[in-house]
């Protein structure tokens, strides 16, 4: 890690298995259901992505309104504990983001860390304080939209 990366962690508990959480996850089209509707996230890669190591994912989405592109490649892919995105293209000089699941009986415990770095050196660090707090609505958001998709009780077996 360099000294000029970032770190975001976050931790959520799903009241619902591993075996039922991890597929989700694992399905990339899930992704626009748990990010803010006003970034206007598509996936542009064609349909349908099997999920795998060095699989690389094309996005589109708008960061105040400003419209960008971005590529992700699977980078580490271990069913169904984990997985990592790494950016190839977009915002950040460098975006790494772990996807951790802990199985605790029925409830599965999702680890987020992202490592990221602001482009522009110095300068692109005088927008650190923004960028936070961008990314903690967007992760805010996103366990918001988890909580909601997953408290409904599982269909009866």
């Amino acid at each position: 890690m360099d000294s000029s990366d970032h770190i975001l962690e976050r931790t959520t508990r799903i009241p619902r298995p591993l075996a039922e959480v991890f597929p989700f996850f694992a399905d990339a089209r899930n992704l626009a259901r748990i990010t803010p509707p006003s970034m206007g996230f598509q996936i542009t890669s064609a349909q349908p992505l099997e999920m795998r190591r060095n699989l690389m994912i094309e996005y589109r989405l708008r960061i105040l309104g400003i419209p960008l592109r971005w590529s992700s490649l699977i980078s580490e892919w271990s069913p169904p504990h984990r997985f990592i995105d790494e950016q190839v293209t977009g915002p950040y000089a460098r975006w790494t983001h772990l996807h951790e699941f802990i199985a605790e009986g029925d409830t599965t415990v999702m680890r987020d860390e992202v490592r990221y770095r602001l482009p522009f050196g110095l300068l692109g660090n005088l927008a650190l304080p923004f960028v936070k707090m961008q990314l903690r609505h967007i992760f805010d958001y996103r366990e918001s939209a988890i909580r909601c998709l997953f408290s409904t009780p599982p269909a009866p077996r």
